[in-house]
């Protein structure tokens, strides 16, 4: 078989609803109706009507066992032609992502002309579940087939076994959170409070300066009433911050709070791919081009940062696109918490990381912080989990169609230990 040229990946853009608070706005939404709210504001924006696209690959990071198939359900509730093959993917925080990873390889080598990546997430409808013990029961008793079988089954009941279980937020090896395991890599690293909380205020700040200047009006479509995050605070300040207190813990080394960490977040966001030809045959703009990407893991267990995945994602892919950490005009480094920007950030310019942990002769180095999330990022306007990836990558090309060309740099962590990263150009 002959060897197949890559052909360049074309991101042509993306849309997201608005992204809410949990239990707040979309509170009665489930992922199926937020991702289709999305899916059919992407076929609106780019005239999507009837058309079939070769995948669509989006998830959920928390989901009921009704949404086996989130991504094709979704898109049958749209105006895409039902003949469009859905996918559901799970990779936590890099969900769509690498959705948009999956499918630009496919794109690239010829199998497909076009896809959408897309992520969804309604924490307002988590899974309630019962405990293993009642759920069995259950099981029982639904194949029992006499009054006898039937008691037999209720042998043994205690109203105990009705407790329901939520969903975890711990990591299931550590039975850490995402926070407390960001707090030990503060402390690790030296971040301070003040530190974290000048990066938050800033992100809210670039955020509403972003609204009001426009940027948001293509990328996002209204939801249940909502048109713009009801998350975003733009008279906030360092000084605000400071007051509250620390929440994932307690005494003085305590440096997290609810302030310069993400909240809990519903929502959805996708992105359309294709082919230079596709979009051209269709006339569809190109906003920019996917050209490298990678993703990788940590061992957190042994005690490696939960959330410094992305450190070794982005060397790995830089290594390999023969690019240095400042070949780059924009850097979207998604905000769960900031101090995992601030460690990421010291860590690249850490001589003794970059050569024990990176294999790097000399450190990654420092970025230009005014490159870095200029219209506000994830502490702003919040982390639907797997919408997050979909959200910055639409976000970028359209700061590189703004500023005429480019290059920008993708950096996500996510729970798990991994890190997704990706280059976009233009």
């Amino acid at each position: 078989m002959a060897r197949k040229t890559l052909r360049p990946v074309a991101i042509i853009g993306g849309v997201r609803t608005p992204f809410c608070r949990a239990n707040s706005a979309y509170a009665e939404l489930s992922n199926l109706d937020l991702l289709s709210g999305a899916l059919q504001g992407l076929s609106a924006r780019f005239g999507l009507k009837g058309e079939l696209i070769d995948e669509v690959i989006a998830g959920a990071v928390i989901s009921h066992s009704r949404d086996w198939n989130l991504a094709r359900e979704a898109l049958q509730s749209t105006d895409l032609s039902s003949l469009s093959p859905g996918i559901t993917l799970q990779q936590a925080c890099g969900t769509s992502l690498q959705a948009a990873m999956l499918s630009a390889g496919k794109i690239a080598s010829g199998q497909i002309e076009c896809a959408i990546a897309a992520g969804t997430e309604a924490l307002s409808d988590p899974p309630i579940v019962f405990g293993k013990r009642f759920s069995q029961r259950l099981l029982r008793l639904q194949q029992a087939r006499s009054v006898k079988d039937k008691l037999r089954a209720l042998k043994g009941f205690g109203f105990s076994e009705l407790a329901p279980q939520p969903p975890a937020v711990a990591e299931a090896r550590t039975f850490l959170s995402m926070g407390q395991h960001c707090e030990l890599m503060a402390q690790q690293w030296g971040i301070s409070r003040a530190e974290q909380d000048a990066l938050a205020a800033a992100s809210h700040r670039k955020t509403a300066a972003a609204y009001d200047a426009g940027f948001f009006d293509e990328l996002i479509v209204p939801c249940a009433g909502m048109l713009r995050d009801n998350i975003l605070r733009a008279d906030t300040s360092e000084e605000k911050l400071a007051a509250l207190k620390t929440c994932f813990e307690r005494g003085e080394r305590a440096t997290l709070t609810a302030g310069n960490s993400t909240s809990l977040t519903d929502g959805a966001a996708a992105v359309l791919l294709g082919s230079e030809a596709w979009a051209k045959k269709r006339g569809l703009p190109v906003l920019g081009y996917l050209t490298e990407a990678q993703t990788a893991a940590v061992d957190y267990v042994s005690g490696e940062g939960l959330l410094m995945g992305p450190t070794v994602a982005v060397s790995q892919m830089l290594n390999r696109a023969k690019l240095s950490l400042q070949d780059f005009e924009f850097y979207e480094i998604h905000e769960a918490f900031a101090a995992q920007v601030a460690c990421t950030l010291k860590a690249w310019e850490s001589a003794d990381y970059c050569r024990d942990r990176l294999g790097r002769d000399e450190p990654l180095g420092a970025i230009d912080a005014q490159r870095m999330n200029v219209k506000g990022s994830s502490l702003a306007v919040g982390h639907p989990f797997a919408a997050t990836g979909a959200r910055i990558l639409a976000t970028l090309v359209e700061i590189l169609a703004e500023a005429g060309g480019g290059r920008g740099l993708v950096s996500v962590c996510t729970a798990g230990g991994m890190g997704v990263a990706a280059v976009v150009e233009r």
